[in-house]
């Protein structure tokens, strides 16, 4: 296996966590506030990273601060736009939109980088888009506020994603280290945010504290070193399309912890999403695209 088959593959691992965080996220806001509930997972994340990667932070270059906080500000609004956004829309309107960024990644691309997309990502992008609508908008869609939030969290990951690429490309910044400033600085925003416009508090449940730190071990923590280490080796644009799988493994996930059921057409918006990322991984001429 090649090393952008490998680095794809630990992407999908890290989406894997990222929906099985929407199961925990439900079950921790019964006694936690948004804000709170993100700060906790961040900044527990920050310091279980900080102590195993300690040596990473000894001697850590302005590059790598520098990204590290930038791209801990775009979480930010990530995660503002994800948590309020789906409070003043239908869970299907939000769904969509947050999983946009596969739009706006390679817009974002071609606007500021000056970087072309591959030729087979329009046929993906199609494919995933109208996947994504059959597999989350509802009949009654209709457009609120809270469609406007989902939309900063879509663009706000966009840049995320985007950042991460640039950042991890220069030599003098620590990928490993990038990940551990970004979570700290998202923790750190967070807790102020906690702070000025909710009463923070710890869990006071055994459920509750198993499922906020396996927010903060996995969904935060793990996922976003998989996410920041990985990129180097692969494209902003098929990262952004290996994200969109977010939603079919929520669905899966739903299914067997809470025993959510999908429609027909639910499925085949899935079976679209899957088919998007296979149409990226093969080469027109029959061999697998593998960049070493």
């Amino acid at each position: 296996m090649g090393k952008q088959s490998r680095a794809e593959s630990l992407l999908v691992l890290a989406t894997v966590f990222w929906s099985i965080s929407y199961y925990f996220t439900r079950v921790c806001l019964a006694e936690l506030d948004a804000l709170n509930l993100n700060a906790f997972r961040f900044l527990t994340a920050f310091v279980i990273l900080g102590f195993v990667y300690r040596r990473h932070l000894r001697g850590m270059s302005r590059e790598t601060l520098r990204a590290g906080a930038v791209i801990g500000v775009a979480l930010v609004f990530t995660y503002i736009g994800a948590t309020y956004g789906v409070k003043y829309t239908s869970l299907s309107n939000a769904g969509f939109i947050s999983c946009l960024a596969v739009i706006f990644t390679p817009v974002l691309e071609v606007l500021f980088c000056h970087k072309l997309p591959e030729k087979k990502l329009g046929a993906a992008l199609v494919l995933c888009t109208i996947g994504l609508a059959l597999m989350t908008l509802s009949d009654d869609l209709h457009f609120a506020k809270g469609d406007l939030l989902c939309l900063l969290c879509s663009v706000s990951y966009a840049t995320d994603i985007l950042i991460t690429e640039k950042a991890v490309s220069d030599p003098k910044t620590d990928p490993i280290g990038v990940s551990v400033v970004e979570i700290g600085v998202t923790g750190a925003v967070m807790l102020v945010l906690s702070l000025l416009f909710e009463q923070p508090r710890l869990p006071h449940s055994g459920a509750v504290w198993g499922a906020a730190l396996f927010l903060g071990l996995f969904c935060s923590g793990l996922a976003f070193v998989i996410q920041t280490t990985q990129q180097q080796y692969t494209s902003a644009s098929r990262v952004a399309l290996i994200f969109t799988l977010e939603p079919v493994f929520s669905a899966v996930f739903a299914y067997l912890l809470a025993g959510e059921r999908l429609l027909p057409r639910n499925y085949f918006g899935a079976f679209l999403m899957l088919v998007s990322l296979l149409v990226m991984q093969i080469d027109i001429g029959g061999k697998q695209h593998d960049d070493v």
